[in-house]
């Protein structure tokens, strides 16, 4: 039965309900004090997360079984879940109960909003489960900030101190004129971009190597591990080739990091330059990171609520370790970067995304997109998070991480950055990838190694 009050799904929103895409957002936030339940419960109460319309609302469906969202009043307590038993102490606990988490069989009950907060009394940690369909990781981090202080200062909110974003592919050229060479150049990358998408979808795939996952991988079982990175040794990297920025060294160190462990676990028979290709989720709002939550929320807003990126194909190439120069890796990175800014790729991805989904339904816009998932190797995301210290009901938070559901890849990357430092959730299928501990020391060699090279150089 219908409601005058039930908001339709966007179509976001439903491909995120679909079986083969259905996602779920964790978000771990550590503490350093132990959790007191109450302080939780109030600081939770008392912020915007639970004044938020898809925050209070139940998934329903209509007679024509399209989805909406039905405000009703909310029961906070059916959203904690308290983990009183004591789990595996340090990361390996907090990390083996997120990969528990993270098997698509272990979904969100719809009897209810969907989300929920876990309370690891023992790791002082708390998990957030958040379904896809309420939003994309700048929108959910926003609410979850929102929910904190900064730490010297408790009356003020947490914040970026980004600068201003700008369009890398608008093409204008000196006096802000159109640069006709430079817009030939976008609209010819645009073209290719389109077509290997198009491909990708149907026919290419990347060859079968030690971290190659495929259909129903899924469903297997997950582990993972984390690498930890300060951010002023990516700065450091960064500064060593001219006009990079930390997406080239974030990008690098995946392409070394990747090269590192196959040439231990499989590297005979591994042709010099092979191609293996991400996923990257793009953020598409006009304003860079974490927005402020009120605007977020406005319907005016360039920064909407809700779901708004894209995807890109990220090619990165196998190279044997000892044969490669570490900043060889940036200089590639900032090249096929400086190529994807070129193009429209990811608000292509998004419209083409938006159009199917309108016109041929949820279904079939699933389909498209496990069928990009089988055919690529890893997916990689970047969230900047607050880069003061801050605090949650007066105690300090310590990390921020996050990761996704499984997905057909083997490998899933999630980084989040927090107050100097950056760490990135390797999620792993484990009968494919066994030693995620391992891999994600070779992202952060990766990241030393150019460190020391850069040095070198000085």
């Amino acid at each position: 039965m219908e409601s005058e009050y039930d908001e339709p799904l966007t179509p976001a929103g439903r491909l995120f309900l679909q079986p083969d895409t259905q996602q779920i957002v964790h978000c771990a936030i550590g503490l350093k004090n132990p959790i007191q339940l109450e302080i939780v419960k109030q600081e939770i109460n008392n912020s915007s997360l639970v004044e938020h319309p898809r925050f209070r609302s139940l998934l329903v469906h209509d007679r024509n079984g399209i989805e909406h969202w039905r405000p009703i009043q909310i029961d906070l307590n059916s959203h904690l879940i308290i983990i009183d038993q004591p789990l595996p102490q340090g990361d390996a606990g907090l990390n083996q109960y997120l990969s528990d988490l993270s098997i698509q069989s272990n979904g969100l009950s719809m009897d209810k909003p969907l989300w929920e907060i876990h309370v690891l009394m023992s790791h002082n940690c708390l998990v957030f489960r958040i379904h896809h369909s309420l939003g994309d990781g700048i929108s959910l981090m926003s609410m979850l900030i929102a929910s904190c202080r900064n730490l010297n200062n408790p009356h003020q909110l947490p914040n970026l101190h980004l600068p201003s974003s700008t369009n890398p592919s608008k093409p204008v050229g000196r006096g802000g004129g159109i640069n006709l060479w430079k817009l030939v150049v976008t609209m010819c990358f645009c073209v290719l971009f389109a077509v290997e998408f198009v491909l990708r979808c149907f026919w290419i795939r990347d060859r079968k190597t030690a971290i190659t996952g495929g259909a129903g991988v899924e469903l297997w079982p997950r582990k993972m591990a984390t690498a930890s990175f300060l951010l002023q040794d990516m700065k450091t990297v960064k500064n060593a080739v001219r006009d990079a920025t930390i997406n080239d060294v974030l990008f690098a160190i995946i392409s070394s990091g990747i090269s590192r462990y196959l040439d231990s676990r499989s590297s005979n028979g591994l042709r010099d330059g092979l191609q293996l290709t991400g996923l990257a989720m793009v953020n598409l709002r006009k304003q860079p990171g974490l927005q402020d939550l009120s605007d977020l929320m406005k319907s005016n807003s360039g920064a909407r609520w809700g779901n708004k990126f894209g995807m890109i194909l990220l090619p990165v190439y196998y190279h044997r370790s000892n044969n490669s120069n570490p900043l060889e890796y940036l200089k590639r990175a900032k090249a096929m970067i400086d190529r994807k800014k070129q193009s429209f790729e990811a608000l292509f991805s998004y419209k083409i995304g938006d159009i199917v989904m309108s016109t041929l339904g949820p279904k079939f816009a699933s389909y498209l997109n496990y069928r990009i998932l089988c055919h690529t190797s890893f997916t990689i995301s970047n969230v900047v998070g607050p880069q003061e210290e801050i605090m949650m009901g007066g105690n300090p938070v310590t990390f921020l991480r996050a990761n996704n559901s499984a997905l057909p890849h083997a490998l899933i990357l999630n980084m989040v950055s927090y107050a100097g430092r950056a760490d990135m959730q390797v999620q792993v299928a484990k009968d494919i990838i066994p030693d995620p501990d391992f891999l994600a020391k070779c992202f952060e060699d990766a990241l030393l190694e150019m460190k020391e090279q850069v040095s070198v150089k000085i």
